[in-house]
């Protein structure tokens, strides 16, 4: 477990406050978030002496060098490989089929679309990108005004790192030391309830503005030939989280045979060649080269804060404010949505999953209800600003402008913030297996 603190504590003074003030500007500046960490955290071990120098290069080596961290390349690549073999179409026409008789039946098929696609690749941005790719023009052409089908596209791949399998869950348990399996099960009733908190809020919005109004009616026999088209692609999420649920797989495992399965698929129904494996490779190594180093470099300043018992005098200055539980979980949520706002998911995690434990544990929540309360609550960030990275995502797809789409945005905001008061103040929405 990685925020055990030392038996002698410190006071915060400003050979703390000062590599967080640093951390702070370097943000501002706009400098990569691994630098900005890494720079932060060489300045407060120098400054602390908490932990020699020397052992900073053994400290980002072990901190990467952990099993369930395998996990994290292995979901982003069969997340590409969902779209380069086309299942990704498969899921959002079966995706349609199931919900297109609604009156707003293609917002609510891009939302069950982008649910599909989570429940594979575990990233939120990689289900934006490519589910925005394909419904946006379908969406516009339905009556959407472009940025608030823009902005649903967003909001619908937020749950990217809330529906497992998630690279966020599997994060977080490395960093508190609690199973990824057991985070994946706890995590499918509060990311169910989360897709379809956007589903109805797309639904009241469409209803008052009228942005469409479908006339198709649902056919048994269409829903029928769009599950067996979707076949291929609904097996990868079942033997996922099956495979999973039933103890066969541990997390990184069963994202080794998500990867071996939908490639075998592709090859065997000629949708995918060899000529394709390398940039499919590259493509997933890039996104993963962004994650891991963040991580790395993460882990030491995460480590430097618990030897000088920020953890414990940040809930002790929590709970000099109040006593209330009620006003201490509100506290936490503010914090997690300010962070979510200006930093990625990654980091956030990082610092301030060991920092928030402990006052976690003060107010009776559980392990595993923190957890889940702390991932849904920075899945609000992908869609506020000024750092939304779905904003930025589908901003680039669209051409559309991010300040037009944050607004559009907001009331899914409201929405997802909704489910996460209901995480926190109902532990049996993510405690109900236990």
């Amino acid at each position: 477990m990685l925020y055990q603190s030392a038996e002698a504590g410190m006071d915060i003074g400003w050979d703390v406050l000062g590599a967080l003030i640093l951390l702070g500007v370097l943000f501002l500046l706009a400098v990569p978030i691994w630098i900005a960490l890494g720079l932060s955290a060489l300045v407060m071990l120098w400054q602390t002496n908490v932990l020699p120098l020397s052992l900073l290069g053994e400290s980002l080596f072990s901190g990467v060098n952990h099993y369930a961290l395998i996990a994290i390349p292995l979901y982003l690549l069969t997340g590409d490989a969902l779209v380069r073999t086309g299942l990704s179409v498969k899921l959002l026409n079966f995706a349609e089929a199931t919900m297109g008789s609604l009156r707003s039946g293609m917002g609510t098929s891009t939302v069950l679309g982008c649910g599909f696609f989570s429940s594979i690749s575990g990233s939120d941005a990689a289900g934006c990108a490519a589910v925005g790719r394909m419904t946006y023009a379908r969406l516009v052409e339905k009556g959407y005004p472009p940025s608030y089908a823009a902005a649903l596209v967003a909001a619908g791949s937020c749950t990217g790192i809330l529906i497992p399998p998630s690279i966020a869950y599997i994060i977080i348990g490395m960093i508190l030391g609690i199973s990824a399996a057991s985070l994946f099960v706890a995590a499918i009733v509060p990311g169910v309830l989360v897709l379809i908190s956007i589903m109805l809020t797309n639904i009241v919005i469409n209803r008052i503005y009228d942005y469409e109004n479908s006339t198709s009616k649902f056919s048994f026999s269409a829903w029928l030939a769009a599950l067996w088209d979707a076949k291929f692609a609904l097996s990868i999420p079942l033997i996922i989280l099956g495979g999973i649920y039933s103890g066969i797989f541990t997390p990184t495992e069963a994202a080794a045979v998500a990867v071996a399965v939908t490639l075998i698929i592709g090859f065997a129904s000629g949708t995918l060649t060899l000529a394709q494996v390398p940039a499919m490779l590259w493509s997933s190594a890039k996104v993963n080269g962004i994650i891991v180093p963040i991580i790395a470099v993460a882990l030491p300043l995460a480590q430097a804060l618990a030897l000088v018992e920020v953890p414990q005098q940040f809930a002790a200055l929590i709970q000099s404010l109040t006593d209330d539980p009620t006003l201490t979980i509100l506290l936490m949520l503010g914090v997690f949505i300010v962070a979510g706002c200006v930093m990625e998911a990654t980091p956030n995690i990082v610092i301030l999953a060991p920092i928030m434990f402990p006052l976690a544990q003060e107010v009776g929540m559980n392990d595993v209800q923190f957890c889940i309360f702390m991932i849904t609550s920075l899945g609000v960030g992908f869609i506020t600003p000024p750092l939304g990275l779905n904003l930025f995502v589908i901003s680039s797809v669209t051409g559309g402008s991010i300040l037009s789409i944050a607004a559009r945005s907001f009331p899914y905001v409201i929405s997802m913030l909704v489910v996460v008061l209901m995480i926190a103040f109902i532990p049996e929405l993510s405690t109900w297996w236990m």
